[in-house]
């Protein structure tokens, strides 16, 4: 974090290097001082602080400047920085405006030319304040700060991305954040033009794309060679653990993500069954040690990127990139996993990002303080999101089709959902109908058994209800079973036209798909456990074949 600032301002070039000079030699450990030659200047430059979120400690502006007189500054710095201390530097005959200016802009202190010597007539005065200062002051979180509206599908967008890629920001509402108006009506941006995304430079994105956001926050999304060994696509826990295999064995190794790493497990709040961590931990927290491994072992991450297409040619496989680029590789490790299935009820498309969320509770958690939320789904990401949700929400209601949790949920998280007073499951429900106007406000709850129908006041609806393969933007005739899930090992003979695409004499291995060197890893394949740690050994295993195809002549 940066140290707060002492701003002085005065047009007077011998006294201002000289008060500069004596607040450095006291304060410079603690503080930054800068300064500004006239109130104009110094009222810009206040600006372009408040941009960069910057703070400042004490203004010690001159009274007698041309153009803006000291008073007229602090007036106008005081709605950008109500709580830095004012002080005012006059000479003698200055001294009832600046009396006067105590009750005007409720200045601190008033200081006489010559100060001199500082250590009686400067410093004790600048202690007083800095301390009181520092009493009240409560630092507010650097970085990435989104300006937008809460209901708003672009807001959310740009919110989950960010949290997907481990970058902490501010979220500030336009319609309840006085922090936020202050900071639209710095800018040139207007509330058309939300969400506004600021960075600590001062610059900012207006409705930004998530390329354009990700180059912007430092991800990279261009690959650095044009030949790998092995390109995984998709940076799950598969993914993941593909990369760190992959990287520390030695093979030129790319990782491409279209969104954020992660996953689906990435989301979860809590994951209480992974091997090796006995009190738990969080998606993120997963996701950051492996991509932290990944990149130490030399892999080479693309996020957001989104492959388009793969073209064979002998053997090689040329991957199209959205942009237009294209990336070579001598083998491929497809672990694109799966996504949350849709709802089907009236009008869930209209209320998606706007109340209608699938995953992204701890995107939205904060939001959900003291209201009443539902969660669609019996799964353990339903379980786990219940469960952080609680700590916020009023009350959390788990709705499922079946009559209870016990055929699709881990028994310690039933177990954690009973203990927990605001939680409730609501067996043999489904969602019918949703409403409101311009964001989501009341949903019709079904019994499946009897028909009757009742409506529910919510304004978030977190949505878990099973997975379908991310498969659709394949192109390459890879043989899927009826689900879209990838077929790989001897799963192929099965197929009668396994033949017709397979001319090797060797069967596929064990992760291998109908496509020589294209293999595929965690729940994107067909038959493959839903568990984070066999996603993970799957990735892991992946490579050991891709090694074995490398080697073949």
């Amino acid at each position: 974090m940066k140290p707060p600032i002492l701003f002085v301002i005065d047009d007077d070039p011998q006294v201002l290097r000289a008060i500069e000079r004596d607040l450095r030699s006291r304060y410079r450990r603690e503080y930054r001082v800068l300064n500004a030659s006239s109130g104009d200047e110094a009222l810009e430059t206040v600006k372009e602080l408040k941009l960069r979120n910057e703070v400042v400690a004490l203004f010690l502006s001159d009274q007698r400047m041309p153009g803006m007189l000291g008073v007229d500054f602090l007036q106008q710095a005081r709605t950008h920085y109500p709580d830095a201390k004012r002080v005012l530097l006059t000479a003698y005959s200055d001294t009832n405006a600046a009396i006067k200016a105590i009750n005007e802009v409720q200045l601190d202190y008033y200081l006489m030319k010559p100060w001199d010597p500082p250590e009686e007539k400067l410093y004790p005065v600048i202690d007083g304040l800095l301390e009181e200062w520092q009493n009240s002051y409560r630092p507010e979180v650097q970085g990435i700060r989104i300006l937008g509206y809460q209901w708003s599908p672009q807001s959310h967008t740009i919110k989950d991305f960010l949290a997907g890629n481990l970058i902490p920001y501010t979220w500030l509402d336009v319609e309840t954040s006085d922090k936020a108006t202050k900071l639209l009506a710095l800018s040139n941006a207007e509330r058309k033009d939300l969400p506004v995304v600021f960075f600590e430079d001062g610059s900012y994105l207006v409705k930004p794309d998530l390329a354009s956001l990700g180059t912007k926050v430092g991800l990279k999304s261009q690959a650095s060679e044009k030949l790998y060994d092995v390109v995984i696509i998709g940076a799950g826990p598969a993914g993941l653990a593909a990369a760190v295999y992959g990287a520390s064995e030695g093979l030129k190794t790319l990782l491409i993500e279209k969104r954020a790493p992660g996953g689906q497990a990435g989301t979860s709040s809590r994951i209480e069954n992974y091997l090796g961590f006995h009190n738990g931990l969080s998606g993120s927290e997963l996701t950051f040690r492996a991509l932290t491994q990944a990149t130490r072992f030399g892999a080479e991450v693309l996020t957001p990127q989104e492959v388009a297409n793969i073209k064979l040619k002998e053997q090689y496989k040329i991957l199209q990139l959205a942009d237009g680029t294209e990336v070579n590789a001598r083998s491929i490790v497809l672990t694109t996993g799966v996504s949350y299935r849709m709802l089907g009820a009236k009008g869930e498309e209209k209320y998606t990002g706007a109340g209608v969320y699938y995953g992204a509770a701890n995107t939205e958690a904060y939001a959900c303080a003291e209201q009443d939320v539902y969660i669609v789904g019996g799964g353990n990401s339903a379980g786990q999101a219940a469960m952080y949700l609680s700590k916020y929400a009023r009350s959390v209601h788990i709705l499922v089709r079946k009559p209870d949790l016990t055929a699709t949920m881990s028994q310690y998280l039933i177990d954690q959902i009973a203990a927990t007073k605001n939680i409730a499951v609501c067996g043999k429900t489904v969602v019918t109908e949703m409403r409101g106007e311009g964001r989501l406000e009341e949903i019709t709850i079904q019994n499946i058994e009897t028909g009757q129908t009742e409506v529910a006041k919510t304004q978030s609806v977190f949505i878990f209800i099973g997975a379908k393969p991310c498969t659709d933007w394949m192109q390459l005739d890879i043989l899927r079973n009826d689900k879209g899930y990838i077929e790989t090992g001897r799963e192929l003979l099965r197929f009668d036209n396994f033949k017709k695409k397979w001319k090797l004499e060797r069967e596929p291995y064990l992760l291998e798909s109908s496509m020589p060197g294209i293999f595929a890893a965690g729940d994107v394949r067909a038959g493959a456990m839903n568990r984070i740690a066999s996603a993970v050994g799957e990735g892991a295993m992946a490579i050991k074949f891709v090694h074995e195809y490398l080697a073949e002549p």
